[in-house]
């Protein structure tokens, strides 16, 4: 059905007629009777009856006027929620993170966000970071916090993450700045699971340096093991955006001959799909916040630097 017809029978009826309709649809009197009468015939009934030089509504007419509103007015809506969408406004967007990037980055973000942002209903979907990127190629997310380099999507970089040992202030190594991975060879460690990505890293060094790390328990949850380390069980493995407490506790940046363990966290999006305006700027402000001083944890601010990945089009 034409809406345009729909229109032009409401407004013959707000008008009081076809010649004052015509001015305010800018029309043609005939023209306006063709959309009337292709209107009738797509509908079956009488409209109105022709009385003299004016009309009336039919008894079917005054009914269907109603729901002609009603279609009109839900039309209307439709273009101003495209419009809204368009500009950036509302909508829903699904994010995909660790729980501690939850924790940390977003939660410090989304206050703010839904306060320039009303109008967008912003999904959490909590993952670990080796799950990430599938949930972002099927569509269950639209953005991901993950680890940056992933050739088939698009990304832009946050923060370095290292993975760190968190120990009690009374053991052996807590004055140092850095721990060499094989100092823990026989450490009781508390690990993340696999599907954390600062777990495959950790393991991947374990491998290259010739050592079987020692596991007392392995988590889903990070804060158990900061809980754990802190009450003397073990030394925590965690990834640097798991908030560490203050007071008992050190956490120091796990090394390799030198260098960092770790990964550079980014926020990526899959290029094969529309990316909505409201979340490219969920995006820039994320960004904006990652680089905030503030925002890096004191445990990693004296740590080695950890190259930059080149991000797509460098």
């Amino acid at each position: 059905m034409d809406l345009r017809h729909l229109r032009a029978f409401a407004t013959i009826v707000d008008a009081g007629g076809f010649a004052r309709a015509v001015a305010s649809l800018r029309l043609s009197q005939p023209a306006l009777s063709r959309q009337i009468g292709a209107l009738e015939a797509e509908l079956g009934v009488r409209l109105f009856d022709r009385i003299g030089r004016g009309v009336r509504l039919t008894a079917e007419g005054e009914d269907l006027l109603r729901r002609a509103r009603r279609l009109l007015a839900d039309a209307d809506s439709l273009g101003e929620r495209a419009q809204a969408l368009k500009g950036g406004q509302t909508g829903v967007l699904r994010v995909g993170a660790t729980p501690q990037a939850i924790e940390t980055l977003l939660a410090r973000l989304l206050p703010h966000y839904r306060r320039r942002h009303p109008g967008v209903e912003v999904h959490l979907v909590e993952d670990g970071g080796v799950r990430l990127p599938a949930r972002l190629e099927h569509g269950d997310v639209h953005v991901a916090l993950m680890p940056a380099g992933e050739a088939r999507f698009q990304w832009r970089l946050l923060a370095p993450l290292y993975v760190l040992a968190v120990m009690t202030k009374s053991h052996a190594s807590s004055r140092r700045a850095t721990v060499e991975i094989d100092e823990l060879a026989d450490t009781p460690l508390l690990l993340l699971r696999r599907e954390f990505g600062s777990r495959q890293w950790f393991d991947a060094a374990c491998q290259t340096a010739h050592i079987r790390p020692h596991v007392l328990l392995e988590s889903g949850a990070p804060p158990t093991l900061v809980e754990l380390a802190q009450a003397g069980y073990g030394v925590a493995i965690v990834p640097s955006n798991v908030r560490i407490p203050r007071g008992r506790l050190r956490a120091i940046p796990i090394v390799q001959r030198g260098a960092p363990i770790g990964r550079w966290l980014s926020i990526a999006w899959d290029p094969r799909r529309f990316l909505a305006p409201y979340a490219e700027q969920f995006v820039t402000e994320l960004v904006a916040l990652a680089r905030r001083s503030d925002a890096r944890p004191a445990s990693i601010r004296r740590a080695p630097s950890m190259p930059r990945p080149k991000q797509p089009g460098e």
